[in-house]
């Protein structure tokens, strides 16, 4: 019997001639797009620098900013104030300002004071630049006082010099794209694998033809089970598509094994597709069921850890992600990419989700009502 029933979404699913190119494009795009554009890493950064020594020593601040990749110089005004017109129109984000006397003052000894004024209208992109400004200014000083002997003299002994030697692990080289490739791949799983049955059943609900199967012997489990594995296939081949695009196109393959992979994302098909009938049971209309699923995708995503780290949310908001499957997923997907995590080291994960899926399962199971 499931067979037939599962032939059948096969052949209702293919007579549409829009929603397969649409379920194997649009990961493409995703894969191709989002790993850019959602890039919160902050670059280009548009700054004025007010020159007002116009010394050796100030050219070769300036020259070092410009060299970084972070900063985009976009002008050399005279005056603060016309730096600040930048700031206002929008031309530049951040002003550094060089004092008169700053090469006069180090060979004195003395310490200059240089100002950074940052458009704070956006909080990351001013308190970063400011940031990174400032450490482009400290190494600065590091060089000018390892040419200058005479700085580093106290009490005529020459002061010690600390090294510093920092190693990033698993992500040596910072590469944003290895942080949110494998999580815009849960974010794919659940849109295709929780939305599609959800439409589906719903959409059959409005056409009628839910009815000549509620008059047949065939029983919920099996109807609801009939619904989700297509879509469970689905899901294996767009999450394979996925793997082979982010190795073509940026390089990133697991640390961990695939199989590994594989399996978490079985548990993790049975929660976000039970969650996506127990939305698609309690809905009447195509457009109620949209209208609910996009509500909890929003919460869902956002509270998942996919964009902003979980531990810097607050304290209530840390308890909502902690009923959030995709955070859990979403930590399995960078343990296996970046650390090579096993199955063991998963457990905890595994746990949970399996939990979420018979709950979801039980819940969409018992909510569909079978009249006959």
């Amino acid at each position: 019997m499931i067979k037939f029933l599962i032939e059948k979404e096969f052949k209702q699913l293919l007579r549409n001639s829009f929603l397969p190119k649409m379920i194997f494009i649009f990961p493409c795009m995703i894969m191709i797009l989002m790993p850019w554009a959602a890039n919160l890493e902050i670059k280009n950064i548009n700054l004025n620098i007010v020159d007002n020594d116009h010394s050796v020593l100030s050219r070769r601040l300036v020259d070092k900013i410009g060299a970084s990749t972070y900063f985009r110089t976009t002008a050399l005004p005279d005056t603060y104030d016309e730096g600040l017109e930048g700031v206002e129109v929008g031309t530049a984000d951040i002003i550094l300002e060089i004092p008169r006397d700053f090469e006069k003052d180090w060979v004195h000894g003395e310490s200059p004071r240089l100002l950074i004024a940052a458009n704070a209208v956006n909080g990351t992109k001013g308190g970063l630049g400011s940031s990174y400004l400032s450490s482009i200014i400290s190494d600065y000083t590091r060089e000018l006082q390892a040419e200058s002997p005479s700085h580093g003299v106290h009490s005529g002994r020459a002061l010690p010099k600390v090294s510093i030697t920092t190693q990033n692990l698993f992500n040596p080289n910072l590469n944003y794209k290895l942080f949110m490739v494998p999580a815009l791949m849960v974010m794919l799983l659940t849109m295709i694998c929780g939305f599609l049955p959800a439409l589906n059943v719903v959409g059959e609900k409005e056409a009628g033809t839910i009815e000549q199967i509620n008059v047949t012997p065939v029983g919920k489990f099996t109807f609801i089970l009939a619904k989700l594995i297509p879509y469970w296939l689905i899901g294996y081949i767009v999450l394979t598509i996925c793997f082979f695009l982010a190795w073509l196109l940026y390089g990133i393959l697991p640390a961990g094994h695939f199989l590994t992979i594989y399996l978490f994302s079985t548990v993790f098909l049975l929660v976000v597709s039970g969650f996506g009938l127990v939305i698609s049971n309690h809905s009447a209309t195509l457009q109620q069921a949209m209208f609910v699923m996009w509500f909890f995708m929003l919460i869902l995503i956002l509270m998942s850890g996919l964009f902003t780290p979980i531990h810097s949310m607050p304290q209530w908001a840390q308890f909502i992600a902690a009923l959030n499957p995709l955070k859990y997923f979403v930590e399995v997907m960078r343990t296996i990419y970046l650390r090579g995590g096993s199955f063991t080291d998963l457990l905890p994960q595994l746990g949970t989700l399996f939990v979420f899926a018979v709950f979801f399962n039980l819940w969409a199971v018992k909510s569909y009502r079978k009249s006959s």
